[in-house]
């Protein structure tokens, strides 16, 4: 009588065993990815699905044009940029606030939009009166960015 020390195992179980393998690499992906495009859609802020700036926000006529193709980011700058020419300072950074309040993922970009405001207060106001509009919006990057252009 021959006997193995080993017992021989069934390695293939058939069909069922290969589609629940492939299931189990693949299930994970696509949930994971159907997931971050479910997340990736959902209006956070709160607000009505149009746009927090319109093009009737914009003073500038051909804004509108550009402002399709641009990012939402840099139509907010541009738009504070010339609020800070026509009011001051001040005026562009209320509007900078309410604008990441309304719409969360300008948040990220709050930074460097009060940097450029800064920048261009120094331009067009001087360092001593740009620097007396200064304010904790954005992490002060207001501030940093009167600074910035000043050295």
């Amino acid at each position: 009588m021959t006997h193995s020390l080993h017992p021989q195992t069934r390695r293939g179980r058939g069909p069922a065993r290969r589609i629940g393998r492939s299931l189990a690499l693949v299930l994970p992906v696509v949930l994971v990815f159907s997931g971050t495009l479910a997340v990736a859609r959902v209006n956070w802020s709160g607000a009505p699905q149009s746009p927090v700036l319109t093009a009737a926000d914009t003073s500038a006529a051909g804004a509108s044009s550009r402002a399709a193709s641009r990012a939402p980011q840099d139509v907010l700058r541009d738009q504070l940029l010339i609020e800070l020419q026509k009011k001051d300072p001040g005026a562009a950074l209320t509007q900078l606030q309410q604008a990441v309040d309304d719409r969360p993922s300008l948040a990220r970009h709050c930074a460097s939009i009060a940097r450029s405001l800064g920048k261009a207060a120094v331009r067009v106001y001087g360092p001593t009166k740009a620097q007396s509009y200064a304010r904790p919006a954005c992490d002060t990057s207001f501030a940093t960015g009167v600074v910035a252009a000043n050295d």
